[in-house]
């Protein structure tokens, strides 16, 4: 994959009072090139409980790449293909929801827990120009994967 049709690549997850905080770390970095940095955010809840946002944006190609062949192991990458054009907005952004108990165990599954926001290249900035190009990448990746 030589290009990479993506500005950048957002993931995000919270790790709730109940959960170790140090593994749900580890499900988000199943998905980052080693030592990235994550951010760290600390929030209460509604009822007082403590919430923290764990988030990373990946904006070098190479790091992208690293992304991209995580989700390459995504068993319903077809799926996802299929659903390009519900999960690409108008501001041609992808969204996809991750599994973050599977992530934790180094599997990538569609789930709950991890927030996948990818800004689609697309000249002009339209959601059918994103849409196609979300396609021939997920398409590439798809085919590397299985070949």
């Amino acid at each position: 994959m030589a290009s990479v049709p993506f500005h950048y690549v957002d993931l995000r997850t919270f790790c709730y009072a109940t959960e170790d905080e140090k593994r749900v770390e580890e499900a988000l970095r199943t998905f980052l090139p080693e030592e990235f940095e994550i951010d760290r955010v600390e929030n209460e809840g509604h009822h007082g409980d403590r919430i923290v946002v764990l988030s990373a944006r990946v904006e070098n190609a190479d790091e992208i790449r690293h992304v991209l062949a995580r989700l390459a192991s995504l068993s319903e990458i077809d799926r996802v293909i299929d659903q390009l054009d519900q999960r690409v907005d108008e501001n041609c952004s992808l969204f996809l929801r991750l599994d973050k108990q599977a992530a934790f165990g180094g599997d990538v599954r569609l789930g709950e827990g991890i927030t996948l926001r990818a800004k689609v290249e697309a000249y002009p900035a339209k959601k059918p120009n994103a849409v196609a190009n979300a396609r021939e990448v997920l398409e590439t990746i798809e085919a590397d994967e299985s070949g």
